[in-house]
């Protein structure tokens, strides 16, 4: 009987320490977000295609992969300034490895293709996640699978405004399988770094190379003219170099969709670049004389108007430059 006994407790000893072996890799096998991550917006399908991109935006097109399965898109918010996408990312790359994962494609900002990237593939509409067209990471993985017939794929994009950071994660699962879950990890340290590292200083050598810029992280309420809180980068940019660029003179120029009729959407879209005006004289302190407010309504689009994604990129602010004298 003491035989007996002691076999069986060496078989429960067996038996829990296999179980501890394999209970890390299971636990590594999530998503490591950090601790102030918050879920803004989740769609599921069961069944649907996804086209993941595996290339660089070029020569008017993106190159993408199909895939098909179960289709989860998440899109989180982080309440926190001075954080980097990379600082972001890079936990969930670690997590990733973790579960098997290897990347296909990672890419950043304008070696994405800048605008034309970002508006060729899928994003969870504003304001559940943002894009700064200056400043996002985009990566797609892929595990395969383990004696099974598909692959599990998952693509990341990671941007930021001024006062927080955004990511969304879209997992392409076959028949039978689970997404990655989420687990909240440490808290973000944010180094001290100078705006001038930001992509935001880049603000200046492009209106004066391309003659304007959009001001991508500007918020204002659907229909209404009134900007939003703030404060936006961009703005902190531009006041920046006109500070330090007294003699230039710029246009703030305010664009719509097509939804309405023209007379409207040019009152719209000038009140629109006026509210900016007035947030750079009063907030900024930016003198009357560098600025002037203008609207074009939706004469002047950057993308086809027939799509969702089309009509948001169009409403927009520019600013461009004047003068250089």
């Amino acid at each position: 009987m003491m035989s007996i006994t002691r076999n069986r407790a060496n078989v429960f000893c067996a038996t829990l320490a296999l179980l501890c072996l394999t209970a890390a890799p299971l636990f590594a096998q999530a998503l490591a977000l950090p601790a102030n991550a918050r879920l803004t917006r989740e769609v599921v399908k069961s069944t649907a295609s996804y086209s993941a991109p595996v290339a660089p935006y070029a020569a008017g097109l993106l190159p993408v992969f199909e895939v098909q399965g179960r289709i989860t898109k998440q899109a989180y918010r982080i309440p926190q300034q001075g954080v980097t996408p990379q600082q972001i990312l890079t936990p969930i790359e670690e997590s990733l490895a973790a579960a098997g994962f290897e990347p296909l494609f990672k890419c950043q900002d304008r070696f994405c293709g800048g605008f034309d990237f970002r508006f060729s593939t899928d994003v969870l509409p504003a304001p559940d996640m943002f894009v700064d067209l200056f400043d996002y990471i985009f990566l797609t993985a892929r595990r395969m699978p383990d004696g099974g017939t598909a692959s599990d794929y998952i693509t990341l994009l990671v941007s930021r405004d001024s006062t927080a950071g955004y990511v969304q994660i879209i997992q392409i699962t076959p028949e039978g399988a689970r997404p990655l879950p989420t687990e909240r990890g440490e808290a973000l340290v944010v180094d001290a770094v100078t705006s001038s590292g930001r992509p935001e200083a880049l603000l200046g050598p492009q209106l004066e190379t391309q003659g304007h810029a959009i001001l991508s992280d500007l918020a204002f309420e659907t229909g209404a003219a009134e900007l939003g809180a703030g404060p936006f980068a961009s703005l902190e940019a531009l006041a920046s170099y006109l500070r330090a660029n007294p003699a230039r003179r710029v246009a703030l120029v305010g664009h719509t969709d097509t939804v309405g009729a023209l007379s409207g959407n040019i009152a719209l879209s000038k009140r629109r670049a006026t509210s900016v005006m007035q947030r750079l004289a009063t907030v900024y302190a930016i003198p009357a004389a560098q600025m002037e407010a203008e609207g074009m309504g939706y004469l002047s689009p950057v993308l086809s108007n027939l799509t969702p994604e089309g009509r948001e990129a169009n409403r927009r602010v520019e600013v461009v430059l004047l003068s250089t004298d």
